[in-house]
């Protein structure tokens, strides 16, 4: 699934051939990406919209027009923009919509699985929609480790969970969760609560370290994630433990466990990321860390 680095990549790569562009012809396939809505409704409204700004906030991308309206474009599980001169981007079947710009180049939205979304709003509804539904960027410049404290604090859920809701810190996904907790040492199902400040302080660091060195490489690209012009990222090779089973681990030379986590598969070290808190050297039995999957 894209994730923020994945999501900041394309809005980087689609800034330049969008922005002063207006959408001039615009046909949707599929009725599911833009549901509950009529989808040629939908294609009608965006026809005549003159983009202002390309945007993101977590995993949205956010399409900004003049008029003060936004499309909101969720890629979800295998969603993926395409740019290129009309009629140059070839035939696909799992193409779900078409954007011909004034400047007779197209912009194509594929997803195989057809989870993403396309979401038209009103100025007024905009602001209120995002904010509602994600937290805080961490990789602004004034995101610091005590706005992520006060996140957790009373959450008893396990802090892969509550770092993967996205009103916690927004656009941490299951890979870069697996990355952040190895950089910070913390085991995926320590209760959130739990983490003293110093813990904090290292999942703060890990979150951005594990970000940044994904948009470093432009995402990673493990089966469907695009760039707009057809290229791929290469975060995927520089992984610490996510998809790493049984594997090393670079810091200590252990094999990589995996686990399951809020029902994601989940990828960590046994020995840096202890279950136990710092201050105990107790661990849970095998039962409690659950088996390996």
């Amino acid at each position: 699934m894209p994730e923020l680095p994945e999501v900041e990549t394309v809005r980087r790569r689609l800034a330049p051939v969008l922005e002063g562009r207006s959408f001039v012809d615009v046909q949707i396939n599929d009725a599911r990406l833009t549901r509950p809505f009529d989808p040629v409704e939908v294609a009608r409204e965006l026809e005549g919209e003159r983009v202002a700004l390309v945007d993101r906030r977590g995993k949205y991308l956010i399409v900004r027009f003049e008029s003060g309206r936004a499309l909101l474009v969720h890629l979800r599980m295998t969603g993926s923009v395409l740019h290129g001169r009309r009629g140059q981007l070839p035939d696909d079947p799992h193409r779900r919509a078409v954007v011909r710009l004034d400047d007779e180049s197209d912009v194509t939205y594929r997803d195989v699985r057809r989870f993403g979304t396309w979401l038209l709003l009103e100025p007024a509804e905009v602001d209120g929609y995002v904010d509602a539904r994600v937290g805080r960027e961490p990789l602004a410049a004034d995101y610091r480790a005590k706005h992520l404290g006060e996140e957790l604090e009373g959450r008893r859920a396990p802090i892969k969970a509550a770092i993967l809701d996205q009103r916690t810190v927004a656009g941490v996904g299951n890979i870069y969760a697996d990355e952040a907790l190895w950089r910070a040492q913390i085991h995926p199902l320590r209760p959130a609560s739990g983490l003293d400040s110093a813990e904090v302080k290292a999942l703060h660091r890990g979150i951005r370290q594990a970000l940044q060195g994904g948009l470093r490489r432009q995402g990673s690209t493990l089966r469907d994630y695009r760039l707009p012009d057809g290229g791929t990222g290469s975060a995927q090779h520089e992984f610490k433990v996510y998809g790493r089973g049984g594997e090393p681990c670079d810091r200590c030379g252990t094999p990589i466990d995996k686990i399951r986590v809020a029902g994601r598969g989940t990828w960590y070290c046994p020995s840096c990321q202890p279950y136990a808190a710092r201050r105990s050297s107790s661990r849970p039995s095998r039962s409690r860390r659950h088996s390996s999957v």
